[in-house]
């Protein structure tokens, strides 16, 4: 890549001026203090915290001494159920050996976190910079405060993402038409999987595995390896835990009575809440047919409806044009532009994993992680909107002891990063149009 186009990258398509840099980098810096101050600020105040590290490590202690750890009665120490496949309680065994996570679960999450921002791929041919990793890693620690719930919490949201981290790195960094690299982008697409099991409601993201500058066959065997990734722990569950996983299906159900339930009415930023809240002010709040069908509605919106229109318009198809071929019309465009392609992937999961009805702020860190590896090739005005609103205003919002749990602030602060970094989209297939004639 040339050095005007690596100057490019950082100024973006308007910004040609040093001003304009210093500008941005002084941004730059002063959300990385917010987000680390942030994070310092939490660590030195407030006790009690790492309650689901306590859970998660209490649950494999129990399933060690022969208990069923769905009961919540069989784990010391705790009131809260343990929500994961019992095919997970000896693989988080070594986690929980001799009580060191439970002791020094900040140290290690802070440890992790930093490292999905190191793994994280970029979407160009060319190495990454020091402004592209730092922006990634600001992105794991500070985005949605979604780090500072797994770090207040200890929830294991923080091994999801690292799971996600290497497996967005073996899908996106392998070469396109590189048969060699094809059972690393297989190995990635299971690895997803695996983890979009240990949160059942996550699994549209893997849809987004289509978009990727691919033949038809073979991304179709990606989702299929994506499939068994995700029913592989099911399976293993069925067949190794029986009567763990009936109990498992009491717990997730809420059916096990006198006990914390993880089911579907426990209090989330999600779009399916807002559609709850929606009926409960109008006096329908038992009509779960038309709760469900505003939740769709909004979904489709807020979110699919947009990502729709953006991907259409860069086809040059019309709504009204959509003919039989278009998926044959989709393959050649991925194809041809491969870059693009897998922005789209990640637009994709990004836009899906916002649709779950059930995202607490915790999996807001995961969500982060897509952001981090389309967050850097914004244009100037963009990359600034998406810092300001996804991690100055949440950190501000946090020292000054605003609660997020119970609002929907942190979707809508999503909502308005994704539809962002949408408007934007044109820009930079613009920018890697212009790239790829740079010799």
């Amino acid at each position: 890549m040339s050095d005007v186009t690596g100057a490019t990258r950082w100024l973006g398509p308007s910004a040609d001026t040093a001003a304009k840099r210093v500008w941005l980098g002084s941004l730059i810096a002063v959300v990385t203090l917010l987000a680390l101050y942030n994070l310092a600020n939490d660590t030195a105040t407030g006790t009690g915290y790492g309650w689901d590290a306590r859970v998660n490590c209490a649950a494999v202690d129990a399933h060690v001494a022969g208990l069923d750890p769905y009961f919540v009665k069989n784990l010391k120490g705790t009131s809260y159920s343990y929500p994961y496949l019992p095919a997970t309680l000896d693989a988080f065994r070594p986690f929980c050996a001799g009580g060191v996570l439970v002791d020094h679960y900040r140290g290690l999450y802070l440890v992790l976190a930093a490292l999905c921002g190191l793994i994280l791929p970029g979407l160009r041919n060319s190495r990454a910079g020091l402004r592209d990793v730092g922006l990634r890693v600001l992105c794991a620690l500070g985005a949605f405060v979604g780090f500072e719930w797994v770090l207040a919490s200890g929830n294991f949201a923080v091994l999801g993402g690292f799971l996600t981290a290497v497996a967005l790195a073996l899908l996106l960094h392998a070469g396109v038409g590189d048969n060699r690299r094809f059972k690393m982008r297989a190995a990635g697409a299971a690895l997803l999987g695996v983890v979009m099991s240990f949160k059942l409601v996550f699994c549209p993201v893997l849809a987004a595995l289509y978009f990727l500058p691919l033949r038809r066959t073979r991304k179709l065997a990606l989702l299929a390896a994506a499939g068994f990734g995700f029913v592989l722990p099911i399976l293993i569950s069925v067949v190794f835990y029986p009567e763990l996983f009936a109990s498992w299906l009491l717990a997730i159900k809420g059916q096990i009575p006198n006990q914390h339930s993880v089911h579907l009415e426990e209090i989330n930023p999600s779009l399916l809440l807002v559609a709850r809240k929606l009926m409960d002010h109008i006096g329908l709040a038992d009509d779960r047919p038309i709760e469900f069908a505003i939740y769709a509605l909004a979904a489709c919106a807020l979110v699919i409806a947009p990502f729709a229109l953006v991907l259409l318009r860069a086809l040059g198809i019309g709504i009204a044009a959509v003919r039989a071929s278009f998926l044959a019309e989709l393959d050649r465009w991925l194809m041809n532009h491969p870059q693009a392609a897998m922005r789209v992937t990640v637009l994709a999961m990004f836009a899906l994993y916002l649709c779950s009805p059930r995202i607490k702020e915790y999996a807001f860190f995961e969500l982060a992680l897509y952001l981090a590896v389309l967050v850097v090739d914004l244009s100037t005005p963009a990359l600034a909107m998406v810092l300001t609103v996804a991690i100055a205003i949440p950190a501000l919002a946090s020292i000054a002891g605003i609660a997020f749990e119970g609002s929907f602030a942190l979707l809508a602060i999503a909502l308005v990063c994704l539809w962002t970094m949408l408007f934007d989209f044109h820009g930079v297939l613009a920018r890697d149009d212009r790239e790829e004639l740079v010799p």
